[in-house]
């Protein structure tokens, strides 16, 4: 285990709507750059990824899709639904509603109770995985379920509810993730076009995304991941053929260093992934990373100082705090280039 960078995160750099509702086109959120072999720092919008990247070099990207994973079961009460699971259970969440959003809730019931949701579905809770996490059983099938009942997670910062439309990204195809991969928001058809055109190529893998508030002193759980076999193929011949891969979003990270073997090469693998990226274990997959600004303390902060390095990470935590960036699923973003 490798220490968690500390910081301070001013409460004015969180960002509390989507950027299109603060009058800012998707693709014109702020991007910070950093450059590990140059040990630089420097400020773009996102539309001039295009012009940051190589021709022939590989973004990997993550297709999951945001489903409406709180379901509000009474006033004081919500259920998140974080996780599917093998055998068809989920991992759930439950917050309790206070003045300013929620905050974890431990739901003190025996194993094996169950709790009417709206429309007349029935959670049965097998057991518990920890002080406020079960692992559930809904009573019909949970996508459906939540395509017609829930809403998507949100947190303090975000002021009101936003449509589900606001937390897909452009390579959303799959439903499965309980909150957006955010890293992927800045892209629009237009960026996607320009890439295209450029020679950079795209390559999709699926990770479906728990819920971030286990975050915080806490390992991601397993998650289902699938990394197809024109992928693999793809990242190992643009590495062989001295291209660069760039995930976009710690997930994808997740999903391609879970099937990566000592020799560097990616195979083609499904199921649930319970890796987690630090310094420690390394990045072999991926040469660079899109991701959104993380939270003090949150894991994903290991990850992302296996890419930097601590003092270069630190640095540019720095530099986004003292240059106003906008943290959180709808805040700026950051690209680390090797």
């Amino acid at each position: 285990m490798t220490a968690v960078m500390d910081f301070a995160l001013p409460a004015e750099l969180e960002a509390h709507e989507p950027a299109e509702h603060r009058g800012v086109p998707r693709d014109a959120v702020r991007m910070l750059v950093s450059r590990g072999s140059a040990d630089s720092v420097t400020h773009h919008v996102f539309g001039e990824l295009p012009g940051l990247l190589r021709p022939g070099d590989l973004l990997v990207v993550n297709t999951s899709g945001t489903l409406p994973a709180a379901v509000r079961i009474e006033d004081q009460l919500s259920a998140h639904f974080s996780t599917a699971l093998a055998d068809g259970s989920w991992l759930v969440e439950f917050r309790g509603h206070n003045s300013t959003g929620t905050s974890p809730a431990h739901l003190d019931r025996p194993a094996g109770s169950t709790v009417t949701l709206p429309g007349g579905a029935v959670l049965t809770l097998e057991c518990p995985v920890s002080w406020r996490l079960w692992r559930a059983r809904l009573s019909t099938a949970v996508v459906p379920y939540l395509l017609r009942h829930g809403k998507p997670i949100r947190y303090s910062y975000v002021g009101q509810d936003w449509d589900i439309a606001d937390y897909q990204t452009v390579f959303a195809r799959i439903p499965g993730s309980a909150e957006m991969p955010s890293a992927s928001r800045p892209f629009t058809p237009a960026v996607v076009t320009e890439l295209a055109a450029r020679g950079v190529l795209i390559a999709p893998v699926t990770l479906h995304t728990g819920v971030s508030s286990l975050e915080e002193g806490e390992d991601p759980y397993p998650e289902p991941f699938d990394v197809p076999p024109a992928t693999a193929r793809l990242v190992n011949h643009v590495r062989w053929d001295g291209g660069r891969v760039i995930a976009a979003g710690t997930t994808v990270v997740r999903a391609l260093e879970t099937c990566v073997d000592s020799d560097g090469l990616v195979w083609p693998s499904a199921g649930w992934t319970s890796h987690v990226v630090t310094p420690l274990t390394g990045v072999r997959a991926a040469d660079g990373l899109l991701t959104g600004l993380h939270e003090p303390r949150s894991s994903h902060l290991r990850m992302l100082e296996a890419f930097a390095g601590p003092d270069l990470l630190r640095r540019c935590y720095e530099e986004a705090v003292r240059a106003g960036y906008l943290w959180h699923e709808f805040g700026d973003v950051h690209l680390m280039l090797p």
